[in-house]
């Protein structure tokens, strides 16, 4: 049996950046995913969007790592000539009725530490964005967009540079806690077990699965999986608005929003449709709700102009009917297992927040 340092399970954008700090911590590292590439699931079906930490509960792990995250994520860029813009985004309210929600989430936007959150008329909006439609709105400027492709292929080629190695097409198929490390057994072509002294499972939608396959970790701690898909409609033709458009949110997402990519084109989405199994199928007819919830704040918005994109599912930690959860990161001081580290529910935003989960996880890893 080979024996590893430290094996981080998932190329996801969170286990990339995961993988990036091990690696210049020093530490031995192999990260082991089971599909074809970096960062194929969740990281490359998602809005793409650099949030700025407006909506999460204060002082919970969202908030922190979004408010933190999103200015480590804004100078990695820039050092690293990925392509990202700083396009700022309006929260609109549509009626008269939303507007007191406008003031509650500029509160809490301030409590977790972003104060730049400005209040702006129907008119003032509409100075911005002459094709909108609202009551009232805010601006908040340090939301951005980014290519996350190209910053994922910089986390792994820093990786790689620092001693990080990659193996693909490797799924953990089970494992079990040794009293020198934590053994698992890896499939693929070439099936193999290894015995590594600390992991990091990053796995995403697959976490809790992965987590209930290494024998002797109390199940108590693993949460239960569900998968919430959120479907995405492109606009065909240029798009009238250069902010990011987003209605006050709504149960399990933030509404269908507009995003743009960095070359300008629109998208719509996500919806919110629990499923019990992933699939990325984009059933057309869903567009019926996404006309009638943008109409909502682009009434301009002609019939036949959506057309179906892609879908990305969420790793959701709590059922339809239950609040929303936390990130769920657990290592040894809360599991009592030494050397196992399991990220859980790290969904929106795990983009933006990644090099501030990064930096976490280094920090237990770190901890004898």
């Amino acid at each position: 049996m080979e024996r590893l340092d430290c094996i981080v399970v998932g190329a996801g954008v969170v286990g990339l950046a995961i993988a990036r700090a091990l690696a210049i911590a020093g530490r031995e590292v192999v990260v082991v995913d089971a599909a074809e590439s970096i960062g194929t699931v969740t990281s490359a079906r998602n809005s793409e969007v650099i949030h700025a930490g407006i909506y999460y509960p204060r002082g919970s792990l969202k908030a922190r790592f979004c408010v933190s995250g999103k200015e480590m994520l804004y100078r990695y860029c820039a050092d690293r000539g990925v392509p990202h813009r700083r396009s700022g985004k309006l929260i609109v309210a549509t009626d008269d009725s939303q507007v007191p929600t406008l003031d509650k989430i500029r509160a809490q936007a301030a409590a977790n530490g972003v104060g730049d959150l400005r209040l702006l008329s129907a008119r003032d909006a509409n100075d911005l964005e002459p094709d909108l439609r609202c009551t009232a709105a805010l601006l908040s400027p340090s939301t951005g967009i980014i290519d996350s492709h190209a910053y994922m292929l910089a986390l792994q080629g820093e990786a790689e540079a620092n001693g990080a190695v990659f193996v693909f097409h490797t799924p953990v198929e089970a494992g079990a806690l040794r009293a020198n490390g934590i053994e698992l057994a890896l499939g693929g072509s070439e099936p193999m077990r290894v015995l590594a002294r600390t992991v990091v499972n990053s796995a995403g939608l697959h976490a809790p699965a992965v987590a209930a396959s290494i024998e002797g970790l109390p199940q108590t701690d693993i949460p239960p999986a569900y998968f919430a898909k959120g479907n995405y409609f492109a606009l065909q033709g240029k798009s009238p608005f250069r902010h990011l458009v987003y209605p006050v949110p709504e149960a399990a997402g933030l509404g269908v929003h507009l995003t743009l990519d960095l070359g300008g084109q629109a998208r719509f989405g996500p919806d919110v449709e629990w499923v019990d199994e992933i699939d990325y199928n984009v059933d057309p007819r869903r567009s019926d709700g996404f006309y009638e919830a943008i109409r909502n704040y682009w009434p301009g918005l002609r019939d036949g102009a959506l057309v179906p994109a892609y879908s990305g599912i969420r790793p959701k930690i709590q059922a339809p009917d239950e609040p929303a959860k936390d990130f769920l990161i657990r290592g040894p001081a809360d599991h009592g297992v030494p050397g196992l580290i399991n990220l859980f529910g790290i969904e929106s935003p795990g983009l933006t927040a990644s090099p501030a989960i990064a930096e976490h996880v280094a920090s237990i890893a770190s901890l004898p």
